[in-house]
């Protein structure tokens, strides 16, 4: 299977719908799947903008048709009715198969996603192509609950959008990347699934996003992963 990872810096703007557009179309012949960071189509620190910049679900029909020559998987805060969702979007052969709305919000320190977004409460995996696949976002993984109910679903993919901000910096590299790596790995061997793992990178308002974007074999192996800090579209093979 080919998948592109797409580690972009996204803007506090809508127009990042334009950018991943041209992203799919340059890679949609090279690639089976095509995966995007969290909140990719909007800039991570939203606050109130988030009631002008959020997507109605049928704003996005692009996807579907794009969807037909490539998988695209794309992270959005999604309008829903009088509600908004960090949510994680699925399209394959021209439509919507799958949504997820991120669980655990984080509203600690730099983060106050509870405050805007509602959170979604169940984990659910879906079928393409014979394979069954897992969506999360971002903090969804840090919690072990969410690694028991993975296992439960006994998905054969693992797809991760995350939005990290850098923090923690020693000797030895950055402390967050550290943590990251352990979970990934950790929930690859628990599932014996593959993990692909897409982190932004670029600013918003002083948060740095480090990227540091890869894949993860069945028995957690990191095999494929981007540099930290740069915008990087690649194609790898996995599975």
């Amino acid at each position: 299977m080919r998948v592109t990872l797409a580690q972009i810096s996204p803007k506090l703007n809508r127009s990042n719908l334009d950018e991943i557009v041209k992203i799919i179309k340059e890679f949609k012949d090279e690639s089976d799947l095509i995966v995007f960071p969290e909140l990719s189509l909007n800039g991570y620190l939203l606050q109130d903008k988030l009631y002008e910049d959020a997507y109605a679900l049928e704003e996005l029909d692009i996807f579907n048709d794009l969807s037909r020559d490539i998988d695209i998987v794309v992270g959005v805060a999604l309008r829903d009715e009088n509600l908004f969702r960090n949510t994680a979007l699925y399209f394959h052969d021209g439509s919507l198969v799958a949504k997820h709305y991120k669980v655990h919000l984080p509203n600690y320190g730099m983060f106050e996603e509870a405050r805007y977004f509602e959170a979604g409460n169940i984990f659910e995996s879906f079928i393409v192509d014979d394979k069954k696949i897992s969506m999360l976002v971002c903090e969804d993984l840090w919690h072990k609950t969410v690694h028991e109910d993975l296992i439960k679903e006994n998905p054969d993919l693992i797809i991760a959008l995350v939005a990290s901000p850098a923090r923690g910096f020693g000797e030895d590299g950055l402390e967050i990347e550290e943590q990251w790596l352990d979970i990934i790995k950790t929930v690859a061997t628990e599932c014996k699934a593959e993990l692909i793992f897409v982190n932004r990178v670029g600013f918003e308002d002083g948060l740095g996003f480090w990227g540091g974007s890869c894949t993860v074999d069945k028995n957690g192996n990191i095999k494929n992963r981007l540099a930290h800090y740069k915008k990087i579209v690649k194609t790898f093979k996995i599975g």
